[in-house]
């Protein structure tokens, strides 16, 4: 197989996953600010929740209808880009996929027809049951995704038959409570939520320096803010969890985001900034944080965590271990029912490195007969890029600390200033709106990019899970994908800008009515508050 099939199998795949993930941020945290806000209405009976729910329902519902049209092309992307993958460890990956499919996205689909169309034909709190039912089904839809993703990152509960040449799932619950799918779930909904809070805050604060619907934008930030102030502290925390989990699941990607080029001894310090040099092993410039790294890597100060070059060598080991399962497998293949025991307790016991000797198939047709230049190769091919994984991870976290500034500041200005927010900070609160998508998108190039040579570390490399497709194939279906995406991300854009622009429409009349009243009881008990300037 030619390498520059796989490398555009890689960006193709790599192009609508990321496309796709503009769209599911958004989705989970609208579903639920957008539950809050009717909650907050069916509490209070006030008419500018109901309006606040509608409208921002709306946008939500675009955004919706769009991420599944993008997502779907996802999935038929394995059968038809990942096709050995699929065979090799579709027993696994497809069941969370299924019952996404089956459970989550059904009950979420359903119950947005019910959120748009049941105003009227359902009472307050029926309705907003439906909206919170909108809700959890966004959610568990991205909890089986991720446990899924998460299987491909620490592939547990599962083995390889080498009678089928599959692996074979041995353990739903350890698939279901994966640490790393479990961390990887609460981090990612918690980008999610504040993505959705800048949003939010952002169009709120361009409503009230256009001097327009100036109440609605005010309870918009003081919910968005809290909201997003939550979520920011735990995005911070959970990430900080996937940080420990990598220690032990995924040492290599973990030495690679901190160009960790020699093994730290405990407490191990952590690069701030640095420029990492593959060619040299080294990082120059490098600005260091004593014990940090240690903290966060073993939640402790007394354990090392090893660098690249040792894990490499550990490679070269697990190669020579793969080997001999490869060795016996090729006996098992030829032999079947025939298989002297001997042989079969040789691979049972060699197993687990198995994926390990698949690395080789990159140089050589049969891995029994690489030297030890190509063994050597192949245990470097088990170092991602240092540079572009070092030096993302460090703009998503600064990204991230800087949201949990943001959200302070509006949070104790919605709540302690009587929402008199200065224009500088609406003006702020506008510019930064994509940032959150800047910090999702890193965080997912991390996530996969960090995992490479492996599709499903440690088990199957990229190299052999591609299908027998050609260049030509490849490139037309990419330029087609392009050009279909670029389609509708210029419709997104633009009906998203189109109902930002018309505002709220829905419920203005009796909303107006109930906010004189509103204004007129502020009067009597003290005056009413004017917006800064």
């Amino acid at each position: 197989m030619h390498i520059d099939v796989v490398e555009l199998s890689r960006l193709q795949f790599a192009m609508t996953a990321m496309y796709h993930f503009l769209f599911v941020p958004l989705t989970l945290g609208l579903s639920i600010l957008v539950a809050i806000m009717e909650t907050v209405y069916v509490m209070t009976n006030r008419p500018i929740w109901r309006q606040m729910t509608k409208f921002w329902g709306s946008l939500f519902g675009i955004n919706f209808v769009l991420g599944v049209a993008t997502g779907i092309t996802m999935e038929f992307q394995f059968g038809m880009n990942w096709s050995y993958y699929s065979h090799y460890v579709g027993d696994i990956f497809g069941a969370p996929l299924a019952i996404e499919g089956l459970m989550a996205f059904f009950l979420e689909a359903t119950f947005v027809g019910l959120f748009f169309f049941g105003w009227d034909r359902m009472s307050k709190v029926a309705h907003m049951v439906v909206t919170w039912l909108v809700a959890l089904g966004s959610n568990l839809s991205a909890l089986w995704i991720l446990i899924a993703n998460g299987w491909m990152q620490n592939p547990v509960g599962a083995q390889f038959n080498p009678d089928t040449m599959r692996m074979e799932m041995t353990s739903f619950f350890d698939v279901l409570f994966n640490e790393v799918a479990q961390a990887k779930f609460v981090h990612t909904v918690s980008a999610g939520y504040v993505t959705a809070s800048v949003f939010v805050m952002g169009v709120a604060a361009w409503y009230i320096l256009k001097g327009r619907h100036i109440e609605l934008a005010r309870r918009s930030i003081t919910v968005a803010s809290a909201f997003g102030l939550a979520a920011s502290l735990s995005v911070v925390v959970l990430g900080d969890e996937s940080g420990y989990s990598a220690s032990h699941t995924q040492k290599m990607k973990l030495a690679s985001l901190e160009a960790m080029w020699d093994t730290e001894e405990a407490p191990a310090k952590f690069t701030l900034i640095g420029i990492p040099d593959r060619e040299a092993r080294e990082t120059h410039y490098a600005v260091e944080i004593p014990w940090v790294m240690g903290l966060i890597g073993t939640r402790s100060l007394t354990q090392e965590i090893p660098g690249i070059n040792d894990l490499v060598l550990q490679a070269q080991d697990k190669i020579r271990s793969g080997l001999i399962a490869y060795d016996a497998l090729m006996t098992i293949r030829t032999e079947r029912a025939n298989t002297p025991p001997e042989v079969r307790a040789a691979f049972e016991e060699h197993s687990a490195d198995l994926g390990f000797a698949f690395l080789l198939k990159r140089y050589v047709d049969d891995p029994r007969s690489a030297t030890d230049a190509q063994i050597a190769m192949a245990a470097d091919d088990t170092v991602p890029g240092v540079g572009p994984l070092f030096w993302a991870f460090r703009i998503m976290v600064g990204l991230g600390f800087s949201f949990i500034a943001v959200m302070i500041y509006f949070a104790v200005t919605a709540n302690l200033r009587g929402m008199r927010f200065p224009r500088w900070a609406l003006r702020l609160a506008v510019i930064i709106i994509p940032f959150p998508w800047i910090a999702a998108e890193l965080g997912w190039f991390v996530a996969e990019f960090g995992r490479q040579p492996w599709t499903v570390d440690g088990v199957l490399p990229t190299v052999l899970s591609a299908s027998r497709l050609s260049v030509a194939d490849l490139l037309i279906t990419l330029a087609g994908f392009v050009t279909l995406y670029t389609i509708l991300f210029i419709i997104e854009m633009g009906l998203m800008i189109k109902y930002i622009r018309k505002g709220p429409i829905e419920d203005v009349e009796e909303t107006e009515i109930w906010m004189a009243r509103h204004e007129d009881r502020l009067k009597n008990n003290g005056g009413l508050a004017e917006p800064a300037e």
